[in-house]
């Protein structure tokens, strides 16, 4: 199976490249922008063509939530432009395209987990773009499947676990906010779920079912505020540093732009289309926790 994985550098893509690294089945290949600049379709050309993928996996998103309110235009050149040229070019070489999308796509507003059915109304420019990545890649090659993912978290890059282990270092407390509720997704989880995907399709040959949005997302939702206490639990169990976790409300931790109070994706796609079903958030942030105090 050859993969081509568009981005080298997200917390997706390092992921991707480690969970290929053991498996001999795999071809595996990937750029960065040196290689590969999403503003310039003729890179990406180049890069399938001299690879023949029989998968195309693009991560690479511009996902700066907050300053993409005053960046617009950037935003939409990465998500929506880029997005369309990645799809259109594995289209053009005979390659099914796997692109990544984000629950904020969605306002918030739903009482219980959100379907891949629900209606879609993001509230910010970065959601805005993710969505209508989703649409270019649709409209792009009719052979796609857009994974919608939330909250990601790895043992590298930026994110959540690792600013809670930073701030508790330098912190007796921590406040955090309690009123939104999403499910933590562990980025190896996400790649191994990928290569599953991408092994039935090189193995199977491409199914219409196969087709359209996905959600991929941990099995546990929770607030952050709940997600930050679970880490510092964790962390203790570990000899790591723990303190207390405080919850406030989003009203008292204003950003430029505005986030969704449930960020809860329903995965039941995901099992009946492709069985496959992520760990827990104990397991996978017992993982990523025994690589970060570890190192």
């Amino acid at each position: 199976m050859r993969l081509y994985v568009i981005g080298g550098e997200g917390q997706v893509a390092r992921s991707l490249r480690e969970a290929a690294a053991g498996r001999p089945d795999i071809v595996f290949g990937s750029s960065g922008r040196a290689e590969v600049d999403l503003l310039q379709p003729a890179s990406i050309d180049r890069a399938l063509a001299d690879f023949r993928p029989d998968v195309v996996i693009n991560p690479a998103a511009y996902t700066a939530v907050d300053k993409a309110e005053s960046e617009s235009e950037q935003a939409f050149a990465i998500n929506r432009d880029g997005a369309a040229a990645v799809a259109a070019a594995a289209a053009r070489h005979g390659a099914p395209i796997i692109h990544f999308s984000t629950d904020y796509v969605f306002d918030g507003t739903k009482a219980g987990a959100y379907a891949e059915s629900d209606a879609v109304a993001p509230q910010g420019v970065y959601g805005q773009s993710k969505l209508a990545g989703e649409q270019a890649v649709a409209a792009a090659n009719p052979s796609h499947i857009v994974l919608r993912t939330s909250w990601v978290y790895a043992p590298f890059g930026s994110n959540f676990v690792r600013t809670m282990l930073r701030l508790a270092a330098e912190r007796d407390r921590l406040l955090v906010v309690d009123d939104q509720v999403g499910c933590p997704t562990y980025a190896p989880d996400i790649a191994d779920a990928v290569l599953a995907i991408g092994g039935r399709i090189a193995g199977e040959g491409w199914r219409s079912e196969y087709a359209g949005i996905t959600h991929l997302a941990g099995p546990c939702a929770l607030s952050w505020c709940g997600f930050a206490r679970e880490i510092m639990r964790q962390s203790a169990l570990r000899g790591g540093r723990s303190v207390p976790v405080d919850a406030i409300s989003t009203t008292d931790y204003p950003t430029p732009a505005a986030r969704p109070a449930n960020s809860r994706l329903s995965t039941a796609r995901l099992a009946a289309v492709f069985d496959i079903r992520l760990q827990s958030l104990e397991t996978s942030l017992a993982n990523c926790l025994d690589r970060l105090l570890q190192s």
